[in-house]
């Protein structure tokens, strides 16, 4: 990973400028110089940049404060490039030009000068003066309210194009990420333990251990993944606290950053609805869905099959979007069926990341109509299917040309990703089906 070192006197809005560049909220935001007194890191979505805030640089020979300008100094010495930032309100000062020459003496890497808090043309300071520390043109942007960062993005891409985070080098493939998620105590934390093999998060049988989402690099069945354990999901009538209200926001927003959707259930208790729920929010975002009753090993024998049955009755009936839920069973504790769900996951993965041909999907589509013809609209004209490819994944998306009459029925829609997913192996995948008029005026002649 590359390290973008973040660098300036205190209260210039370095840790401000920290958490919009990593999309989180790790570094504390505070109106008092000084609150930053260590150096934190983060990953820059979609880059392969640790972005490193560090404490605003003091002249202080003593105490906390010359210890954290030293680490921010040690900091500055690793970097592949580094983002000098200042105040454009207050404007040019002694203490800028100061730590610019220290920046300048303490290493080569390329240095990018921007002035924040810019969003007020009137409230600037003479941004010209800023050409005085020898960095080049100032860059105005606003941390607070992200603009301006296009300039950091051309700056960074420049000095390693294609540094893509999800990309492995090794065989140019995305780095899998798989979201753990699930209702408190059904064994999130314990399935990623064995993932890991090894005691990496805290188990105990008590609900809410987890708070924060908590991305671990992994290698497993043969592939490198980045497993993400979340907080358990309560019903909101259920949560009273603060911080198990943030980390259940967490938690959703987990959803659309991973590919993939481990939904842990207990398979000793029976399905909530708040499950249905969290799986409807997979497909909705375009993600594999994967649902794991946990515990197996727990349930009878004798009622395995009968409760196997039932559990895929429910979630086929509830989301007309599931072609067929991917639903297995398996024992973090024990570790049976984790390898082979972890197979099921990857088979999809790569199936999902296909092109299906324009000629197969042609034919598909042909024989669909011819079992089955569209319905006539509501001004009864005939609808006419034309041409279909597919135009997207993640989800899978089918995009099909049609003439004449266009309102096609939701019915009639479902039918049609039915019969594609089934023929093309898409069945445990989100599919989406998408009409295009086509506007030759000529086809109806």
């Amino acid at each position: 990973m590359l390290k973008l070192i973040i660098v300036g006197r205190p209260n210039t809005g370095k840790s401000t400028l920290f958490n919009a560049l990593t999309g989180t909220r790790d570094a504390l935001v505070h109106d008092r110089p000084g609150v930053t007194r260590d150096t934190i890191s983060g990953n820059m979505p979609g880059r392969a940049w640790t972005v490193i805030d560090t404490a605003g640089l003091e002249n202080a020979k003593t105490g906390i404060a010359a210890d954290s300008t030293t680490m921010a100094l040690d900091a500055i010495t690793t970097a592949d490039a580094i983002l000098f930032v200042v105040d454009g309100r207050v404007g040019l000062t002694p203490v800028d030009m100061d730590w610019a020459r220290t920046v300048r003496r303490k290493t080569r890497a390329p240095v990018l000068l921007l002035v924040n808090k810019s969003e007020s043309g009137k409230r600037m300071a003479d941004i010209n003066d800023f050409y005085k520390l020898g960095f080049g043109a100032p860059s105005l942007i606003s941390a607070e309210h992200k603009t301006g960062f296009d300039v950091i993005y051309k700056f960074i891409d420049k000095i390693h194009p294609n540094a893509d985070l999800d990309t492995n080098a090794a065989d140019g493939q995305r780095t899998l990420k798989i979201a753990i998620m699930g209702q408190p105590n059904v064994g999130k934390s314990t399935l990623v333990n064995r993932v890991l093999g090894q005691r990496r998060q805290i188990v105990m049988d008590a609900p809410g251990i987890t708070r924060d989402t908590v991305k671990i690099p992994a290698h497993f069945y043969g592939r490198d993944i980045i497993l993400m354990d979340t907080a358990g999901l309560r019903r909101k009538s259920g949560v009273t606290d603060d911080v198990e209200t943030l980390s259940a926001l967490k938690s959703l927003d987990a959803i659309d950053k991973a590919d993939v959707v481990i939904l842990v259930v207990d398979a000793t208790r029976n399905i909530e609805n708040q499950a249905l729920g969290i799986a409807a929010r997979v497909y909705d975002a375009g993600k594999i869905l994967c649902v794991a009753l946990n515990k197996w090993d727990l349930v009878d024998p004798e009622i395995r099959d009968e409760k196997l049955l039932k559990l895929k009755h429910q979630f086929t009936n509830s989301f007309h979007q599931i072609i067929k839920p991917m639903i297995l069973a398996i024992s973090a504790e024990v570790g049976t069926g984790v390898q082979n769900m972890f197979r099921r996951i990857y088979e999809q993965w790569d199936i999902s990341n296909s092109d299906a041909p324009t000629s197969l999907i042609n034919r598909i589509v042909e024989k669909l109509v011819e079992s089955r013809q569209p319905p006539m609209s509501r001004l009864k004209r005939p609808m006419k299917i034309k041409f279909a490819r597919q135009t997207g994944r993640h989800p899978m998306k089918i995009t099909i040309n049609v003439g004449g009459a266009s309102d096609i029925p939701e019915s009639y829609t479902r039918y049609l990703r039915r019969g594609l997913a089934e023929q093309l192996n898409w069945q445990h995948l989100p599919v989406v089906i998408e009409y295009k008029k086509d506007e030759n005026p000529f086809d109806d002649k």
